[in-house]
């Protein structure tokens, strides 16, 4: 079942390169763009190949939403990597913004409502281990004392998402967006 060309599936990786082809439909076309089916087709493989891994094509958007979540999840924590412990949720938070303007559609799934991580464990695990970099982030640059790192954590999350969600929809521009966190 391999086949050759650039993005064409290769033994082994059918799941990771069902994968990018549904986020390269996503990104050309939007959610409804993706389905099972272009999918195999953009993988080079047949149409029943997919069921293989994803039973449903919901199952494919959350693989592609949890792909999303740990790029991001990586963009945060190489950001940070690089700040003074003071910059980190700066640091996270413009992260967070880039990746929100530079792959719109990956972030609308992540964040639009289409997907309920409860049915998908995957996604769910992989949200919530993003969100706990940033509760760790945050409880480093949180008041002394204060005994409200959660608290804090979800302030930082709802004033960059809402920056985000305003990026995504081309309402303003990332720079603009960045200069906030300052």
């Amino acid at each position: 079942m391999s086949t050759s060309g650039d993005g064409a599936y290769h033994h082994g990786d059918l799941r990771r390169s069902l994968i990018a082809a549904a986020q390269a439909l996503l990104r050309t076309g939007g959610i409804e763009a993706v389905t099972l089916r272009e999918a195999a087709r953009q993988a080079g493989v047949s149409h029943n190949a997919p069921y293989r891994h994803f039973p449903s094509r919901e199952a494919l958007l959350a693989a592609v939403a949890a792909e999303g979540f740990r790029i991001l999840h990586r963009a945060q924590a190489d950001a940070a990597e690089g700040a003074a412990p003071a910059d980190r949720l700066k640091a996270f938070g413009r992260a967070y913004l880039r990746f929100a303007a530079e792959d719109r559609a990956s972030f609308r799934l992540m964040f639009g409502g289409a997907l309920d991580p409860a049915d998908h464990p995957e996604l769910a695990a992989v949200a919530k281990r993003t969100y706990g970099a940033l509760e760790s982030v945050a409880g480093d640059d949180a008041t002394p004392g204060t005994g409200f790192v959660g608290r804090d954590a979800l302030r930082a999350w709802a004033l960059v998402h809402g920056l985000a969600h305003l990026v995504a929809d081309r309402q303003i521009d990332a720079a603009e967006a960045e200069a906030c966190l300052s």
